[in-house]
């Protein structure tokens, strides 16, 4: 039997939702466009995502648009598109799509900072039994020691020290997905030890990861799926052989709160099977959730 394209992609998982599963995914694009020109689409069609929250996408929304119309044009299905686009051009950008309408969106963390430009997105959704799911997508910045950009990047992790106990008390349900630039715990790096003096790594922005998912009352989803193993890894440098030979970081995340967290399964990353395959430096997070 001749198979079609579709059945020989190489950019395509094969991984079938189960029954009364909503799939919810997050990865950082480095860029909408080059993506959709490396094989996202492929991957977007057939991976029935319901939810997909965007980082990187460095673009406006009528090139987010149109792009994505046309990665999921052979689905037949209307897709529902929301981004923060960076005041600066080609620079940041979050999104959140979904075949499903939120009832709504909003931008900024909080009361807004100029730091949270194009870096945070929030989208409400009533869940069947009436409750209200709330999904953000957030790009933390990357940071760099010494710098203006790792003070932004450090005052942003408070802004969401801050944000993430008032954003679970005035919803039922709250999902954080995205490329948050810092490895938790040893297990999120291949060679953490030596990045102990590098932004991503630092005690001090770790130690704010102990407290999301400690005081402030959040769940590392894919963590506690996977259990105490190495990553698994969800972004790799495209120097030198970071992807062949797995030395990448975990620092792509779900962060739910507890009763969420509770109804997830099936946590994949979608790491490419080749190098050449890549169509960014990170690989979509993508984890099923049984909704009400």
């Amino acid at each position: 039997m001749t198979e079609t394209p579709a059945e020989t992609s190489p950019h395509i998982i094969r991984d079938p939702k189960g029954e009364d599963l909503s799939r919810i995914a997050s990865v950082n694009v480095n860029g909408i466009r080059a993506a959709h020109r490396k094989g996202m689409g492929e991957w977007l069609a057939e991976r029935d995502i319901d939810i997909l929250a965007l980082q990187e996408v460095r673009a406006d929304g009528s090139t987010l648009t149109k792009l994505v119309q046309q990665m999921t044009e052979s689905t037949g299905e209307t897709w529902h598109i929301h981004e923060h686009e960076a005041s600066q051009k080609g620079r940041a950008g979050v999104a959140i799509v979904s075949k499903q309408a939120p009832l709504a969106t909003r931008t900024g963390i909080g009361e807004g900072h100029p730091e949270d430009d194009g870096r945070w997105i929030e989208a409400d959704y009533q869940l069947g039994d009436g409750t209200m799911l709330t999904v953000v997508s957030v790009y933390v910045h990357s940071g760099e020691v010494g710098t203006e950009r790792q003070e932004h990047k450090m005052r942003f992790l408070q802004y969401m020290l801050e944000y993430l106990p008032q954003l679970a008390e005035r919803t039922d349900h709250v999902l954080v997905m995205g490329d948050l630039n810092v490895g938790h715990r040893e297990f999120d790096i291949k060679n953490w030890k030596g990045n102990v003096k590098n932004s991503g790594f630092l005690p001090e922005e770790r130690a704010f990861f102990d407290q999301y998912f400690g005081e402030a009352g959040y769940v590392d989803v894919a963590r506690t799926l996977a259990g105490e193993v190495d990553g698994p890894y969800t972004w790799w440098s495209y120097r030198g052989k970071a992807f062949d030979n797995d030395t990448g970081w975990r620092i792509d995340y779900h962060m739910a709160t507890p009763a969420l967290a509770e109804l997830a399964t099936n946590p994949k990353v979608d790491r490419a099977a080749d190098y050449s395959l890549r169509w960014s430096d990170h690989a979509p997070l993508v984890i099923d959730y049984r909704l009400p």
